[in-house]
């Protein structure tokens, strides 16, 4: 099972005023544990940051305006994307930047139903408790200290840590598949942490003997 966590930064709060994207940041997960994939860009909003936005993220009009714009990226992202459930805090407002960016250019807008809110998720499991990013990092005890300033990546790192509190996944699932007709042999394509099994040589195991018969004559047990 792959999913991606999945952050923005914009230019200000809503679509309606025109506001656009500046940053996307994804990290994939596999079973529950990050790969070694992700995808990460800056973004020529092709408007100027509101100065409320610009106090979140600290991305300056002179920092963007060279970076590539939405449709120069919107592919890769896509592909990036495609067939994986979608991890989302606060999944309206990030959902709402993306599909006017993809409406922009004639694309599809990505479906809600493929999306999972760690929003949602923190609001049933502590009704009534702040439910930021910051405030649960707090509750769960992982360290943002990092977060200084609002980063699409950054967050999706702690947005990791989060949910997989949030849904109690604590620690990686192996995936270890016994064949049916020798339950001994585990299957070579196992996608898991292990480590090699070295095993002694015949001569290693005559030295040992040796070692053990001249070395261990009393009993020091």
């Amino acid at each position: 099972m792959k999913e991606v966590i999945l952050d923005t930064e914009t230019t200000g709060l809503s679509v309606k005023d025109g506001h656009r994207i500046v940053e996307i940041g994804c990290i994939e997960l596999e079973n529950y544990i990050p790969t070694t994939q992700k995808f990460h860009c800056y973004l020529n909003p092709e408007r100027k940051v509101s100065k409320e936005a610009l106090e979140v993220h600290g991305y300056s009009d002179n920092f963007l305006a060279n970076k590539k714009k939405f449709k120069e990226i919107v592919d890769e992202f896509l592909d990036f994307i495609k067939d994986k459930k979608l991890i989302i805090h606060n999944a309206d407002f990030d959902l709402s930047h993306l599909n006017n960016e993809l409406i922009l250019i004639g694309k599809n807008k990505i479906n809600k139903e493929n999306v999972i809110d760690t929003l949602d998720l923190a609001r049933d499991k502590f009704p009534g408790s702040s439910i930021s990013l910051d405030a649960l990092c707090k509750r769960y005890r992982i360290d943002n200290s990092r977060r200084t300033k609002h980063s699409a990546l950054i967050d999706c790192e702690l947005l990791y840590k989060v949910y997989i509190n949030l849904i109690d996944q604590k620690e990686p699932t192996l995936n270890f598949n016994i064949k049916n007709e020798d339950s001994d042999k585990i299957n070579k394509n196992i996608k898991g942490y292990f480590k090699k099994v070295v095993y002694p040589s015949s001569d290693e195991l005559n030295l040992h003997k040796i070692f053990l018969k001249h070395n261990l004559k009393k009993n020091y047990f």
